[in-house]
């Protein structure tokens, strides 16, 4: 991997927080590079409340949003609340009915078929609502791009709000409201909310009417945050106070559902790391392998024995995702290969029988393989489908954006994408997808780095440290973990490969004449030889805490040496 530095913050403004907030150098120079270069600044990064959220009325569309659902409430109006399959869309489904039913009996909730009806507002649900006489819709985490959905709905005089944080397209769908901060003409403060945040934001705007303050509403912040992890959105403006007040909910007081979860891992105090790796792929499992509704289910159970079975039984799902995404990695791995495809600016790999489920984790996998944008396909009823993932830097939603010609629809993000196709198209898209890539990505993006934020000598590490450190938390993107670097360190002789395959390293480290620091370095195994003997290294780590036996101590997690 690539290793480089941050751009080393100007002298004046690490002075000015110096002496501001008195504080070292170094911690000023991370908050610099955070963005952070004011006493306001730093005083809404370590002190984040609630009452720093913004209005939300000043989101384009909420007044007629709110309108209607009361409109709805008054008339006795049947109301369903639509989401996509996945963490975002089952968090936000959960959230907002559970609201709505606090205040109104007539909502139901509605996940899509993941292979049914594929991503997004179908007309299987909008029929659905026709037949169960439901004449408001609540779309959450999708919409932005259903011109033709909301207009075939209002043939039925079903009305649609549509909550979502995707680009939209050229055209706005006819909706009553559409809550989304990216359209050009919101001037929302905050443009980065997950799909369950514009729902938190919709029940914000409701409880105003009825004298609810934000304190109010934090019992659904679990939900919030689990989304926000899962989401991999900024840690950033709203995104950081929300996420951080949902950790201590998840922590002190989670909902049954998010509660069975944990109890199902025991694990004691989660991290926002933690939600992503533990909490968020067992919600998204129940969409891949089985249903979305299954986690909705156990999102909205307010008994806790209910929602240990529910929880029992997302766990066989996460186990056969799991399963089968090894699978499916080894056989793309093996095509790639077969079709001599290793030197190429992009991976696209189709069969037509790989579990529509799980091709998104199978897509992330590839690029820990080869390092460049990656698309995996399969058969979808009559059509195939496709889950876009990308590397740093590259917009894989532009490159597809570039090939619209040849795609049935898609959507999603800079990073991570979905798209439908005809199957006799796909040999031509796979040509213009490549052309695209190759024409559009740089050299620095063809290849993994590690962003450094300053070099570090390990006398520097110290309990204050560690302390200050932990207040940056909750970490996510803009907002990451500090990484150091540290130059002519050497193992003390307790270096050893560890694992099933020898492929982690555990290490204790020294520099000089300073303390020493336990290391691990996961997926550092075949370093061994370089750190035999007292050799001298540099190394690129982030500090934790590691809890064993009840103790806590301090460890260097490596992620390279040389």
């Amino acid at each position: 991997m690539r290793w480089n530095y941050k751009p080393k913050p100007t002298p004046e403004k690490i002075s000015t927080l110096v002496e501001s907030l008195s504080i070292s150098p170094l911690i000023a120079e991370l908050l610099v590079s955070r963005g952070i270069t004011t006493f306001e600044d730093a005083r809404l990064f370590f002190r984040p409340s609630l009452t720093d959220l913004h209005d939300p009325y000043l989101m384009k569309d909420m007044d007629k949003a709110t309108a209607r659902i009361e409109k709805a409430i008054l008339s006795g109006e049947n109301i369903m609340v639509f989401g996509d399959y996945d963490v975002d869309g089952t968090t936000a489904v959960s959230l907002v009915a559970s609201y709505l039913k606090t205040i109104y009996p007539n909502v139901t909730t509605y996940i899509p078929d993941r292979y049914a009806e594929g991503y997004g507002i179908s007309f299987m649900g909008i029929d659905y609502a026709d037949d169960n006489e439901i004449s408001l819709i609540i779309a959450l985490d999708c919409g932005i791009k259903s011109v033709d959905h909301v207009a075939y709905a209002k043939e039925k005089n079903i009305d649609f709000i549509i909550c979502d944080h995707h680009r939209p397209g050229d055209l706005i769908p006819d909706a009553v409201a559409v809550l989304d901060p990216k359209r050009v003409d919101c001037d929302y403060p905050y443009d980065e909310l997950c799909g369950c945040g514009i729902g938190f934001k919709l029940i914000q705007a409701l409880g105003l009417s009825r004298g609810q303050s934000t304190e109010d509403l934090v019992k659904y912040l679990d939900l919030v945050a689990t989304a926000i992890a899962a989401d991999i959105v900024p840690m950033t403006g709203e995104n950081r106070i929300l996420a951080k007040f949902g950790l201590e909910v998840i922590n002190s007081n989670p909902r049954p559902g998010i509660k069975a979860l944990i109890h199902q891992v025991k694990k004691e105090e989660l991290t926002i790391t933690d939600v992503v790796f533990i909490i968020a792929p067992r919600i998204n499992a129940a969409g891949r392998i089985k249903h979305g509704n299954y986690a909705v289910q156990l999102l909205s159970e307010f008994d806790f024995e209910q929602a240990i079975e529910f929880a029992r039984e997302i766990e066989m799902y996460n186990s056969e995702r799991k399963e089968l995404d090894k699978q499916i990695t080894v056989e793309a791995l093996n095509q790639i290969i077969s079709n001599q495809e290793t030197d190429r600016f992009s991976t696209v790999v189709y069969q037509e029988d790989w579990h529509k489920g799980v091709i998104g984790i199978v897509a992330s996998r590839l690029i820990e393989h080869y390092y460049r944008p990656t698309l995996v396909f399969t058969k979808s009823g009559n059509k195939l489908a496709a889950s876009a993932r990308s590397v740093l830097g590259f917009d894989v939603y532009n490159a597809l954006e570039a090939c619209a010609e040849h795609l049935e629809q898609f959507g999603g993000h800079m990073y991570a994408a979905g798209m439908t196709l005809q199957e006799e198209n796909y040999e031509m898209f796979k040509i213009a997808f490549e052309n695209q890539v190759k024409n559009t990505i740089s050299e620095e993006q063809r290849e993994p780095q590690i962003l450094i934020d300053m070099e570090l000598d390990l006398a520097a590490i110290d309990e204050k440290m560690i302390r200050i450190l932990k207040q940056f938390e909750p970490f996510g993107p803009e907002n990451m973990t500090p990484v150091f670097v540290s130059k002519s360190v050497f193992d003390t002789g307790y270096a050893k490969p560890m694992g099933g395959n020898d492929e982690h390293l555990k290490l204790f480290l020294k520099q000089n004449n300073s303390e020493g620091f336990a290391a691990i370095g996961f997926g550092l195994g075949t370093k061994f030889d370089l750190v035999k003997n007292r050799k001298p290294i540099d190394i690129v780590y982030s500090l934790s805490e590691n809890e064993w036996n009840g103790k806590t101590s301090l460890q260097l997690n490596l992620k390279d040496l040389q």
